[in-house]
């Protein structure tokens, strides 16, 4: 056998003369992930509008991505390792593209909200394929270091591009672009993977745990759909008076959630084969880590929900200007990344995640003050330069506190439960946060909208409320957050590992 054979173990190989060629074409592929969650949001009030979805159940555009990618990323990071990595990346930019295409030509919300899933499940087969080919394509540290640097600029830097391109797609093409111009970027770039990427298996045992998957996939998507139930009118056209939640079918499915999701942890524990070991979420740094990311997860995603909804429906923003007005969040997690990850080995982890978490809290508090009338930048901006710097001073180093004490053996399922946590946060964030939303409204119109003289200011007001109560209860998910890092994260400084990929999984 000769070096470059995939059959020889991967620290025997010489190093792939492509490897720099192959990283040019894994950055796409996760430049594509990271730009589909920001420019659909800039999307989603044009989308919402050409396809009638309601207020309950627009956040499944949302969702419905984040559930399959965050459900199955366990999942399809051990069909990567099984079946070839290369093979697997290569399937999930073609499905992908598949994906993006059925959601940019859906004539119906639920064809969008299928399409939206089907997007989650295939990033969930890309998205651990390339971190993990980045892995066995640079064998030399220093190399290996510089391409997860690359990589993890991508993952930080993309929402902002995503941001400014959905804006620029929405206004001067369509919203329906914004999901098309994966098409031909996946397809050239799934192409260009089978020249010079280079194939990899992982050894030893390849079985999968199905049952795990299914169970906590199930599990989320009732628990997801019964926060939707509570948000539902009774009379739709008729009354606006909401299902709540102790109607018997949002109760239903919470029930059947909770079922679903201890069942999973009960056959995690008996499998020999868990998708999720348990004794690396049980540890106490990196079980804290994970909590922490699944209530920043929470509040963020539902941040950039409301505050898109706000700009664009309230302040009467384009979708090219609402793009834009985000930027400042973006800018500040790139930069403030880049001074926490040179003092995290000086302080350690819990006295920068503390003061981050505080000062995200507050940052989300302070846009309970905005109003139908006031100016973005006396009451949005500087709620968004505090949460910024407050989540560059988290996701560093909670990246690798979620890595403490682990063996390399189970060093991907902890990287990769990050990931997972954050994206099944900001799926029950957004569902049950819109829920709140849907619910505040409602009791706003019915309280002033009989008699009204102006019905207008009263359904514009309406909505300043519903964002108000979404805005408060994202700040207490940041709180619970809070309380977690400082209970739970006891890591010093010199228990953090020095794993090259750890910040780029966040």
């Amino acid at each position: 056998m000769t070096a470059a054979d995939p059959m020889l173990p991967e620290t025997e190989r010489e190093p792939d003369p492509r490897r720099w060629l192959a990283l040019g074409v894994i950055a796409i592929a996760q430049l594509m992930i990271v730009l589909d969650a920001s420019i659909v949001n800039i999307a989603l009030p044009s989308a919402q509008k050409d396809l009638g979805i309601s207020d309950a159940d627009r956040q499944w555009v949302v969702t419905a991505y984040t559930l399959a990618f965050g459900g199955l990323l366990l999942l399809g990071g051990r069909i990567a390792d099984f079946a070839g990595r290369k093979r697997v990346f290569v399937v999930g930019l073609i499905g992908f593209a598949v994906a993006s295409a059925l959601g940019g030509i859906a004539s119906t919300a639920g064809l969008l909200f299928a399409a939206r899933g089907l997007q989650g499940l295939f990033a969930a087969l890309m998205a651990p394929a390339a971190l993990s080919l980045i892995s066995v394509t640079f064998t030399e540290s220093k190399e290996r270091a510089t391409a997860f640097g690359v990589f993890g600029a991508i993952s930080g830097g993309g929402a902002a591009i995503g941001l400014i391109v959905g804006g620029v797609l929405t206004e001067y093409a369509s919203w329906r672009w914004c999901l098309g111009v994966n098409v031909p970027i996946a397809l050239v770039t799934a192409f260009a993977a089978t020249r010079v990427v280079r194939e990899s298996k992982a050894e030893g045992n390849t079985k999968y745990d199905i049952p795990g998957a299914i169970l906590v996939s199930l599990g989320l998507v009732s628990l997801v759909y019964g926060f939707t139930e509570a948000a539902k009118e009774k009379n739709p056209g008729k009354s606006t008076e909401v299902l709540g939640w102790t109607d018997s079918s949002t109760m239903t499915f919470l029930g059947v959630a909770v079922v679903l999701l201890v069942a999973f942890v009960l056959w995690e524990r008996r499998t020999a084969h868990p998708l999720l070991p348990l004794h690396v979420a049980l540890d106490r740094n990196r079980g804290g880590s994970y909590l922490v990311f699944l209530f920043v997860g929470a509040g963020l995603f539902a941040m950039f929900l409301f505050l898109t909804f706000y700009f664009q429906s309230t302040l009467g923003y384009t979708p090219l200007r609402s793009g834009f007005a985000f930027l400042p969040f973006s800018i500040g997690i790139i930069l403030g990344a880049g001074v926490i990850s040179q003092v995290l080995p000086r302080l350690g982890p819990k006295p920068i995640m503390v003061p981050g978490l505080v000062s995200a809290s507050i940052g989300m508090v302070l846009l309970t003050r905005v109003t139908a009338d006031t100016s973005y930048w006396t009451h949005v901006l500087p709620s968004l330069v505090l949460l910024s710097v407050g989540m560059a001073a988290v996701f560093i180093p909670a990246s690798s506190t979620a890595l403490v004490g682990v063996g390399s053996h189970d060093a991907g399922v902890a990287s990769a439960l990050l990931n997972t946590s954050q994206q099944v946060g900001g799926s029950l964030g957004t569902a049950l946060l819109n829920t709140l939303y849907a619910g505040a409204v409602t009791a706003y119109l019915t309280d002033n909208m009989r008699g009204a003289r102006n019905p207008d200011a009263v359904m514009a007001d309406a909505f300043v409320s519903g964002y108000h109560v979404a805005f408060f209860w994202g700040a207490m998910l940041l709180v619970l957050a809070l309380i977690t890092a400082v209970t739970l994260i006891n890591a010093k400084k010199d228990d953090i590992p020095a794993v090259e990929g750890a910040a780029a999984v966040a």
